[in-house]
């Protein structure tokens, strides 16, 4: 389950946050924060779902899925399609996520 929370609030951050570069970077109009801003609130939501002891354990576990999805959306929405290094980088920050996920304490 708690693959599917980081999941959909990784959805939601960047929803929320692609709401406020479309208006400022895109020439969206300002209404386009509304949705932006309950996406974001969603997220901060999430977070709190997910079963641990420190509030930033759980946020240094959620950047590696945070960077996995801003590339899934770079390439599902912004048509742009991850380079080597992207992925690479990832995979690195994956293995980070993994080490604080999954590590023995007592």
């Amino acid at each position: 389950m708690t693959y599917i929370i980081y999941a959909a609030a990784a959805l939601f951050e960047i929803a929320g946050c692609f709401a406020f570069w479309a208006w400022l970077r895109m020439g969206k109009p300002v209404w386009w924060l509304a949705p932006g801003m309950v996406s974001l609130a969603l997220f901060a939501w999430l977070l709190t779902l997910i079963p641990s002891e420190a509030a930033g354990r759980t946020f240094a576990a959620y950047g590696g899925i945070y960077i996995v999805a801003s590339l899934v959306w770079l390439w599902s929405v912004e048509n742009r399609v991850p380079d080597r290094w992207d992925i690479g980088g990832a995979l690195i920050c994956l293995c980070g996520t993994a080490v604080i996920l999954f590590a023995p304490r007592g």
